[in-house]
């Protein structure tokens, strides 16, 4: 189980979080039920799960949720070390399979304490994460992103934005930032 949690949070591999659905004492429905208690138990409100992987568009949820998410999500050490690992290497039985992560940010030298990519045609390319800007830690959530190196980018941005002063304005100013970010 340990190897399919860090699979899937690190790798987004999918195969991996349906299998730890599948093999969840009562099975995927208990699993899918426990993930909507959890999400209603922090206060995610606008969200919904009907399964693990995140491939099905019956998942819903948006940025404040998820922020709401990440903040909870950063608060257990072998979440944050499973989804920043650089890469992992599984035997498979038959071969050893190398898996890298999915946010390339994690290897750009970026203080990442969680973090977590995703796609899927109705949402785009996703990526939610909690890191350190000026020593302080920001939740960072990235919706339908452009491209496949967008939200990177957008992050990239983000970040110089808020170590510009972005982040002390105040209400009205004329800097504003990009409705998809929030602060902790």
């Amino acid at each position: 189980r340990a190897e399919m949690l860090h699979l899937a949070l690190m790798s987004s591999e999918n195969r991996a979080a349906n299998a730890l659905g599948r093999h969840h004492p009562g099975g995927l429905a208990a699993f899918v039920a426990e993930m909507n208690r959890k999400a209603e138990s922090i206060g995610m409100t606008d969200s919904s799960f009907v399964e693990p992987t995140g491939l099905s568009a019956g998942n819903v949820s948006n940025a404040h949720d998820l922020a709401k998410l990440v903040r909870e999500a950063a608060r257990y050490p072998l979440l944050r070390d499973y989804s920043t690992t650089s890469d992992l290497t599984v035997d498979t039985g038959y071969a050893q399979v190398r898996y890298g992560n999915t946010n390339r940010l994690v290897k750009a030298g970026w203080e990442i304490g969680i973090q977590k990519t995703g796609y899927i045609s109705e949402a785009g390319r996703c990526l939610v994460m909690q890191t350190l800007v000026d020593g302080r830690p920001v939740v960072m959530v990235l919706l339908d992103s452009d491209g496949a190196n967008t939200r990177f980018g957008d992050a990239r941005r983000l970040r110089d934005w808020l170590e510009a002063g972005g982040g002390g304005r105040h209400a009205g100013s004329s800097d504003t930032a990009p409705s998809a970010a929030s602060a902790s």
